[in-house]
């Protein structure tokens, strides 16, 4: 018994053993996998860091100025020395407004500040990049409008605005004037790039393309010419309808370009209606304008204009003068504001916003900027808000006289005698032309930057111009990229799920 004891004794002790054994081997094995799967976190690391160093060959700059009817401004851009699919990621760096009229007008004073504006944008490039930094310049309207009066004069300011940018040490690529539907191209293209709905990053911090992504309609008020833009569907067809490809992808977009109807020369078609109206030109009574606001004009300021010549009335000469008398009327500027759209031309038409010109029915977001925003904003309806809201602000706005306005709002008298006029235009082109009505107004967002980025058609202008620059450096593509970060990860999940089952097998063993 006591022989078959111990044999029993040393039987146990010699299992114990071997668990014990069993158990050191399991923990050894487990902690290799462990180890080794460290080590796969480390190289995805690695790799990550390799992506962020060796795949960022540095920046790229463009330089784009945006010649408006009113001012003109200079924007600096910056994208990786890769590309995405033919486009560049571009960014804004900074922008310099440049004071005085803009280049259809541009006096010493304009040009004085765009010198100061330039010198300011070349600080911010560094000294080996100069040669190769694009710089374009876009004229809008107000060089559109000079063209069609004196195409020479226009020749002429063109030609002196190259020869200072050509004298400067940048890659010159062109100054020219941009047709509106380009202008309302660029601008849809820029509203959608901010707001992400071209390019997203994924989780290995690569440029992909959102997935069931949806685009913005676009909405810019300038001084001479406003645009919309906005995606239809792909059967769309029509002289406003542009095919783009962006990113890898195609997009069918309408835009049009409204000559004369930015918001400083739709004022003088309504001013002109006014004169032709009246038959004191002494004493023109303007329902627009506020209560107590008096001002005179000489007949240049109003009828020298492409866009209200048409609207010249009998007996006027150039040196006439006209003296307006503000009403604080809001309905009647209403009705006075809706004469300068021919409303009627698209009665019967299903397609139609005015002027008798084609447009789809207007679906989807729409971000409204420049002239819409600073409009907005003096309404205090930045952002979306109701149609009823906007209505009532806008009637609230116009019954104001002229001196409590003065004291309720610290801006210029040359602006603020003008709102309540552009609160009615724009409530007019958006309700009476575009269509948008009460089911859809809340669809409108008046800002003026996504992102501390502006919101300008010059940006769009730099993302289609970047197709054109070559890249300097080989990048590794999505796909590969992918399957890297891929292969790594399977390793490492791998591992992790070997070293749990080995874990769970050993125990079982140990316990049975």
């Amino acid at each position: 018994m006591v022989k078959r004891e111990s044999h029993s004794s040393d039987h146990l002790t010699g299992g114990s053993h071997r668990r014990i054994m069993t158990t050191k081997l399991a923990t050894a094995i487990a902690a290799f996998f462990l180890l080794a799967s460290i080590a796969v976190i480390i190289a995805i690391s690695t790799v990550q860091v390799k992506q962020r160093t060796y795949l960022s060959p540095g920046l790229k700059y463009g330089i784009v100025l945006d010649a408006g009817s009113s001012r003109t401004t200079v924007y600096l851009y910056e994208w990786p020395a890769e590309k995405e699919n033919n486009t560049g990621v571009v960014t804004q760096t900074t922008k310099c407004p440049v004071k005085g009229p803009g280049i259809s007008e541009i006096n010493a004073e304009a040009w004085n500040s765009l010198k100061k504006c330039m010198e300011n944008i070349t600080s911010f490039i560094p000294p080996h990049q100069h040669k190769s930094t694009p710089i374009s310049l876009g004229a809008t309207a107000g060089m559109r409008l000079l063209k069609q009066k004196n195409e020479k004069q226009s020749n002429d300011v063109l030609f002196e605005i190259q020869k200072y940018l050509r004298s400067l040490p940048f890659d010159f690529h062109n100054a020219s004037i941009i047709s509106g539907q380009e202008e309302g191209l660029y601008g849809w293209i820029t509203v959608n790039y901010l707001m992400g709905n071209f390019l997203e990053k994924n989780i290995w911090n690569a440029w992909v393309h959102p997935h069931g992504a949806r685009t913005v309609g676009s909405l810019d008020l300038g001084g001479a010419s406003t645009q919309i833009a906005f995606t239809a569907p792909s059967d769309t067809t029509g002289e406003d309808l542009i095919k783009i490809s962006l990113y890898g992808y195609e997009y069918n977009v309408y835009t049009h370009s409204f000559l004369c109807y930015g918001k400083n020369e739709a004022e003088k078609q309504v001013l002109a209606e006014l004169v032709k109206l009246s038959n004191d030109w002494l004493h023109i009574y303007h329902p627009c304008y506020p209560l107590g606001y008096k001002t005179t004009m000489n007949g240049e300021d109003i009828f020298s204009s492409e866009c209200t010549k048409h609207r010249t009335p009998t007996g006027y000469s150039p040196e006439k003068s006209f003296t307006f008398i503000g009403q604080s009327n809001p309905a009647a500027c209403k009705s006075l504001v809706n004469r300068i759209f021919d409303l009627s031309s698209c009665q019967g038409k299903e397609y139609c916003s005015f002027n008798g010109v084609y447009q789809p029915p207007v679906t989807g977001d729409f971000m409204a900027y420049a002239g819409f925003f600073y409009t907005a904003g003096i309404l205090d309806l930045k952002g979306s808000n109701s149609l009823e809201k906007f209505n009532s602000s806008v009637w609230s706005f116009c019954s104001k006289d002229w001196k409590t306005l003065k004291t309720t709002f610290n801006i210029t008298e040359k602006h603020l005698k003008s709102y309540c006029y552009s609160a009615n235009y724009v409530h007019t082109i958006l309700a009476d032309g575009y269509k948008f009505n009460a089911d859809n107004w809340e669809k409108l967002d008046f800002q003026k930057e996504v992102n501390k980025t502006s919101i300008a058609w010059s940006l769009g202008y730099m993302l289609a111009q970047s197709n054109m620059i070559p890249a300097e450096a080989k990048l590794l593509k999505l796909p590969i990229s992918n399957s890297v970060f891929a292969t790594l990860l399977f390793l490492f999940s791998a591992l992790t799920i070997i070293t749990l089952m080995f874990l769970i097998i050993t125990l079982v063993r140990i316990c049975y």
